[in-house]
This record gives C-alpha cells, sequence and structure tokens, in this order.
C-alpha cells in the first residue's frame, strides 16, 4: 500500500551533530533518500570514543563499559571478556517474536539510533557509526519482529535486530527502500547481504553494544510517520466532510470566520476555512440557501466537523513538539557529557513518546468515528433530503453503499479499542530493576493501524460522497468538490449504476487517500488547504 507523500525530496540527508528534521526521517525511512555523516559528527564521534578507552583501562568498574547489564550492573567483566558481552547482549537481546515490522519503521528506527550516535555521547566508534550508514544506503533491511520492547530502557529487541545485522547475524530483506514492500525479496542471512555490498560486519568494542539498542528510536520513528499521514489525513478529512455537508443539502454558514474567532482554537479555525474553501461556488448549496430557515441547523456529524478535526489538528501539533524535543535528544545509558564525564541516566524511558503515541489514537479514532456518522446519513431516506435508500439504482435489487458503511463501522469499532492506552501499563522486568516502563512501541504499534484505519473510513466516506453528488445531477457541485470526484472517476471508481463489485474501488480510493492525491485535487481548486 501507499503512504502519504512527500512532495520534494533531498538528494541526501546528512546526519550532523544536531537533530534531523521529521522530513529528513520521512525522506530517509520512506523514499530512501541517502546519508551521509557531517565532518562535525566524525570528529565528535572519535573524540568522545577515546574517553570510553581511557575507561575501559580504569580498575574502577564503569556501568556498561566494564560491568554487566541491568540486574548484573555490579558483575565485573574481565577486559578479555568485554567484547563477548558486547556481542551477548546483542544477540539475547534480539528475541522479538511475531509478524514482521515494516520496511520504513526499521529504516526509521537504525536512522534515529544513528543520529544518536553521531551526535558524540555514546562512544561508539566511528567505524560502527558508519556501518549504519552504510545498511541504509545499501537498502539493507533488518528483520524485526512485532513483540520485544517495553518502551523503557529503550526499544531494545528492535535495536537489537537491527545491531545483529550490523553485526553480520541474524536475517535482512535488501531492495529499493522506495520501492513497494510488497517487493522486497526473500530474506537472506545479514552476512550474506553485507558481503554482497562490500559492508564489513562490526566486531562491537566497550560500551558499543549498549549504546546500540539504549534508546526510543524505534517509537519515535513511528510517532513521525504517524505525524506526517495526519497531516494529509486531517486534510483529506475536511475535504470529505466538505463533499458530504454538500452532498446532504447542508449550510456552509456555520464555517464562517468569524463565528469560529469566538472560540479561538487554530485548529477549528483551519479547519473551517478548508470547509469554506471545499464548499466554494457550490451550485448544489446555492439551490437550498432560501430553504436553511426551514430546517434550522444541520446534525453534529456536519456542523461541528471544524470542531473535531481543529481538535485532532492541535493534537498533532502538540505530538508534534514532542516529536521534534525527541529528535533533538541524545539518549543512552551510561551516556558521555560534554564535559567527559560518564553518567548513568534515565533519559532512555519512553514516557513522554508513549503518551501522544496514545492521544494521537484517541484523535484518530474520533475524527473516524465523526466520518463514519457523515457517511451513514447519505444511506438513509429519512436524513439524506432526497436521495435514494443507499444510494441504491434500484434499492431492493441493489443495496448500494450499504455494506460500504458496514465496512466503515468495523473499522470505526476497532479503533476505539486502540485508542485505550498502552502507556498506562507497565509491567516489571530484569528482576525488578526495571519496574516501572513505557509501553511506548505497543503505543506506536497501535497508531499505526489506527492511521491506516483512518485512511480507510475516510475514503469509504470520499466515495459515498461522490456517489451522492453525481446524484444530485444537474446541479453541480462545487469546483473543488468536483474535482475529487473527477479524480476517482479517472481511476476507474465508477458512479451511480448498478450493484458492482465495491471492494477494488474502496481500495483505490483509500490508496488516492493514502498518497494525498484527494487532497491535491481539492487543492487544485481551492489553493492549498491548512
Amino acid at each position: 500500500m501507499s503512504r502519504v507523500a512527500t512532495t520534494e525530496l533531498p538528494s541526501e540527508v546528512v546526519i550532523d551533530v544536531g537533530p534531523l528534521s521529521a522530513a529528513d526521517v520521512v525522506a530517509v525511512a520512506r523514499h530512501g533518500v541517502p546519508v551521509r555523516l557531517s565532518d562535525e559528527a566524525v570528529e565528535g564521534i572519535s573524540a568522545t570514543r577515546q574517553v570510553i578507552e581511557d575507561l575501559a583501562n580504569d580498575t574502577v568498574p564503569h556501568y556498561g563499559i566494564s560491568t554487566g547489564f541491568g540486574a548484573l550492573a555490579t558483575t565485573s567483566i574481565p577486559r578479555e571478556k568485554r567484547a563477548q558481552l558486547q556481542r551477548s547482549l546483542v544477540r539475547s537481546h534480539a528475541a522479538g517474536s511475531g509478524p514482521e515490522v515494516e520496511r520504513e519503521v526499521v529504516r526509521a528506527t537504525m536512522l534515529l539510533r544513528l543520529s544518536t550516535l553521531a551526535t558524540g555521547r555514546t562512544g561508539v566508534r566511528l567505524e560502527t557509526a558508519q556501518a549504519y550508514a552504510a545498511l541504509l544506503n545499501a537498502g539493507i533491511t533488518p528483520i524485526v519482529k512485532e513483540y520485544g520492547s517495553l518502551g523503557c530502557s529503550g526499544d531494545l529487541a528492535p535495536l537489537s535486530h537491527c545491531a545483529l545485522a550490523v553485526m553480520g547475524e541474524g536475517e535482512v530483506r535488501v531492495g529499493d527502500p522506495a520501492a513497494p514492500e510488497s517487493d522486497a525479496g526473500a530474506p537472506v542471512p545479514a552476512a550474506e547481504a553485507l558481503a554482497a555490498a562490500g559492508i564489513e560486519p562490526v566486531q562491537l568494542a566497550e560500551k558499543e553494544g549498549l549504546a546500540l539498542i539504549n534508546g526510543t528510536d524505534g517509537m519515535l520513528g513511528q510517532l513521525v510517520l504517524a505525524i506526517h499521514d495526519l497531516r494529509t489525513l486531517l486534510a483529506t478529512a475536511d475535504v470529505a466532510a466538505g463533499m458530504s455537508v454538500e452532498g446532504q443539502m447542508g449550510t456552509d454558514d456555520v464555517f464562517a470566520a468569524d463565528l469560529h474567532a469566538l472560540r479561538p482554537h487554530p485548529g477549528q479555525a483551519a479547519s473551517a476555512g478548508n470547509l469554506r474553501k471545499v464548499m466554494a461556488h457550490s451550485a448544489i448549496r446555492e439551490s437550498h440557501r432560501t430553504d436553511d430557515c426551514t430546517r434550522v441547523q444541520d446534525a453534529y456529524s456536519l456542523r461541528c466537523s471544524p470542531q473535531v478535526h481543529g481538535s485532532a489538528r492541535d493534537s498533532v501539533d502538540h505530538a508534534a513538539l514532542v516529536a521534534d524535543r525527541e529528535l533533538a535528544a541524545a539518549i543512552d545509558n551510561p551516556v558521555v557529557t560534554l564535559d567527559g564525564r560518564v553518567e548513568s541516566n534515565g533519559n532512555f524511558h519512553g514516557a513522554p513518546v508513549a503518551h501522544v503515541l496514545d492521544f494521537l489514537a484517541i484523535i484518530a479514532a474520533d475524527v473516524a468515528s465523526i466520518s463514519e456518522r457523515r457517511t451513514d446519513r447519505f444511506l438513509d431516506v429519512a436524513r439524506n433530503h432526497g436521495l435514494p435508500p443507499f444510494l441504491a439504482d434500484d434499492p431492493g435489487t441493489d443495496s448500494g453503499h450499504m455494506i460500504a458503511q458496514y465496512t466503515q463501522a468495523a473499522i470505526v469499532s476497532e479503533m476505539k479499542r486502540l485508542a485505550a492506552p498502552a502507556s498506562v501499563d507497565s509491567i516489571p522486568s530484569s528482576a525488578m530493576q526495571e519496574d516501572h516502563v513505557s509501553m511506548g512501541w505497543n503505543a506506536a504499534r497501535k497508531l499505526r493501524r489506527s492511521v491506516d484505519g483512518l485512511a480507510r473510513v475516510l475514503a469509504v466516506e470520499v466515495l459515498t460522497a461522490a456517489r451522492a453528488l453525481d446524484l444530485r445531477a444537474p446541479l453541480q457541485p462545487a469546483p473543488a468538490t468536483a474535482a475529487v470526484v473527477a479524480l476517482l472517476r479517472g481511476q476507474g471508481v465508477q458512479g451511480p449504476g448498478e450493484d458492482r463489485y465495491l471492494s477494488p474501488e474502496i481500495e483505490t480510493t483509500v490508496d488516492l487517500v493514502l498518497d494525498g492525491a484527494v487532497r491535491a485535487a481539492a487543492e487544485s481548486e481551492t489553493g492549498p488547504l491548512a
């Protein structure tokens, strides 16, 4: 399945000591843009490594350098076993299970770990950081499994599977990261893939195993990708709502700017502005303007769309603020400070990311819920203002979009379940040393399903509203909504008629929603939507 596209991609992403942008993450993870370490990052990594080398020669134990990990932190490790210690750490922690995680998620995870390595605060060797860049540029993606992270002490199992591949162990997939994931080849041994790409497997030294697995990179990568997608999906939700209000003979008067200024939430104002643009110059709307006084007001699912969509927008903005802060973080334990100390800390705890991941699943479910309610109104002759039952060609013989709404309802029900927060749960681990965890990875996994569900629910609304607008002929819809209808028809999504195999048309519309084409069609008439 396609995903919301980035219109302009850089030729490369330079990884410096400062933070990556969210756009950088999407470009590398989803579109295969190559990466390069900056000269400053190379110098910083090399300088900090010397601190670790000096501590490795110290007679005083230092966590992660000359001791065991977690509940075994008091166990001193002799020098001749320290390389084995790092290898054993990665091997034992690469204990994931379940379905394979998506390629873009794994690439985002590796990129963000590399970004932290480039800060010079982890103490890895330069060749280790360069190996991560080499794997990304070669299209080598470690196979990571669904389960294994508690979102505390980092995304341990997912990051360990990535580190294992850099060591030349485990399994990977090789292919163009910008190609459809369905085109990915069969799993191959990491050693074989690295050899074919001319990449030397890394032999881990003191602290490196710990530095490669101790971060929030997996959950953060999924947060960044979700925010990117939700921004286009929420604009598309405004387009879908405009089509529904128009198709159901609703009023756009309630979207007036002065009304929304009375409640100054920025997202609400933006959504109302989008709805005004989408419905502008609609002959369908003008046809009943004098009848508005008899109806008094539209149902909440039509009238309150800006309030619901707007609140979701504001929540995404807050999540983006958290993501930007996390992108600027250097997370490791222990961490090498700017003045050369090596200190234990708790920055690996995923709570800040987990909380907003859960929050976004809630708003995705609510936007999907109001979309399903708008769709349902089209199908009921008591509420659709003169359209045939279920928008069927021959009601009784034909069922129209009856079951398409069932599909929406099933997805919305699942999304409501996914909206239950993961971050309120905690299961102690590591012999009670890690006695409170964030479950942020779980929050990220369910948010990905929620984002996909929202796209599907919006697609059914767009599909249904387009059919209703056609049924309003000879009245002409607004130029923006007409452009969306024309897009669907041009992609093989047929207009009104007798019942046909509907699933392919739904899937086509889902793709047009996900890749931003529905939004772009409306914007061809409105100009940029907020």
